[in-house]
């Protein structure tokens, strides 16, 4: 066989998922009423080779087809040589090495990611039935790409290894063209662009291609519109007190933890902070830093309740809103989220998502 040999990688710490249904060459567009044509201009989507024409073998079990659309793009590499062959040939080769890998190895149904771009630049479908949700821009299929994040984020391996050298061009290029589409399939923006190493303990995708996010999130900007600028998380350690320690605990409550929102960063804190790192695969020291945060702030809107929705109206509270914390995200709510995002420069559309999180706790 030609396949591409796939070293059972270092950094990678995977969930399963399950749905299944083959595609050949896909060209992405966006469909009338999808999220991605909500969202302005549809944009005319890469060349996807699916699963039936780079020869993939069919998943151990259904494929499991999301209600929902994703809430960010997480960039991988694959973490194997930087192959000189560019060939379409070699692309296919690859997948087929992958899925098995994932397959044999790991014991995961198929395909861990959604997307592969090979080093000469060839897009492939990873996980059975991912290019036929990205061209609906509804739905997305789960993967198994990153721990805590595979029913909420499209995952797009990159072959190579780039801890000491950039992507090519040619993949580089590739790498903004398939992030703009599912930007534009699923109406998300640039900023909801991060590196598997903000969620995962791991080196992925390496210190340079994790370099590059900045100028891939404003080279996809350039295309969809909109700042490419999100933010950054705060740090909340041990002896820590205040409203973003009560934020703290309310978003860790909303996740399991038994524990009181009183403001205060002690040891029971602390304890629920290294469990959730844990379970999430994040650096386990205690301390809640950007994969913690990154892993327990999940988009909000009109509707939800619950802890993590009191944390979220503690914050619109101590900024001077009135508000009764009740966990319950209704009118009011929404209207104070849209006045805080209006004050801070950013989109007033009534979400909190990770970039109003992460100015609301700074």
């Amino acid at each position: 066989m030609s396949d591409l040999p796939i070293p059972r990688p270092r950094r990678r710490a995977l969930l399963s998922g399950a749905f299944a249904l083959g595609a050949g060459a896909v060209l992405g567009t966006a469909l009338p009423g999808t999220a991605g044509a909500a969202a302005g201009a549809a944009l005319a989507g890469p060349v996807i080779s699916g699963c039936v024409a780079w020869g993939a073998r069919e998943p151990s079990s259904p494929v499991k087809l999301l209600a929902t659309g994703p809430q960010k793009i997480i960039v991988h590499h694959t973490a194997t040589p930087n192959s000189t062959d560019y060939s379409q040939a070699h692309a296919f080769g690859l997948s087929r090495s992958i899925q098995n890998d994932h397959m044999d190895a790991r014991g995961w149904i198929d395909s861990g990611q959604h997307f592969t771009i090979s080093r000469g630049g060839w897009i492939t479908e990873g996980r059975h039935s991912s290019a036929a949700a990205l061209a609906a821009g509804v739905q997305q299929v789960e993967s198994a790409h990153c721990t805590g994040q595979n029913t909420v984020a499209v995952g797009i391996e990159n072959e190579g290894t780039y801890t000491s050298v950039d992507p090519r061009s040619a993949q580089y290029a590739k790498l903004v063209d398939l992030c703009a589409y599912i930007c534009s399939q699923y109406g998300l923006r640039a900023y909801q662009i991060f590196g598997h190493r903000d969620f995962n303990n791991t080196e992925c995708p390496g210190d340079r291609l994790y370099a590059l996010l900045p100028q891939l999130r404003a080279d996809v900007a350039a295309r969809i519109g909109g700042s490419p600028e999100w933010g950054g998380w705060p740090v909340a350690r041990l002896g820590d007190s205040g409203e973003r320690i009560r934020s703290l605990q309310y978003l860790l409550a909303s996740r399991g933890a038994s524990i009181v929102a009183d403001g205060s960063f002690g040891p029971a804190t602390e304890s629920a902070v290294r469990a959730f790192q844990t379970t999430n695969r994040a650096g386990v020291d205690g301390v809640a830093g950007n994969q913690t945060w990154h892993q327990l702030a999940h988009p909000l809107a009109r509707g939800t309740q619950g802890d993590a929705v009191k944390a979220l109206q503690g914050q619109l509270v101590a900024r001077g809103q009135t508000l009764v914390v009740d966990g319950s995200f209704g009118p009011g709510t929404e209207a104070g989220v849209r006045a805080f995002q209006t004050s801070a420069g950013l989109p007033a559309d009534g979400v909190a998502d990770a970039r109003t999180w992460s100015r609301l706790l700074a």
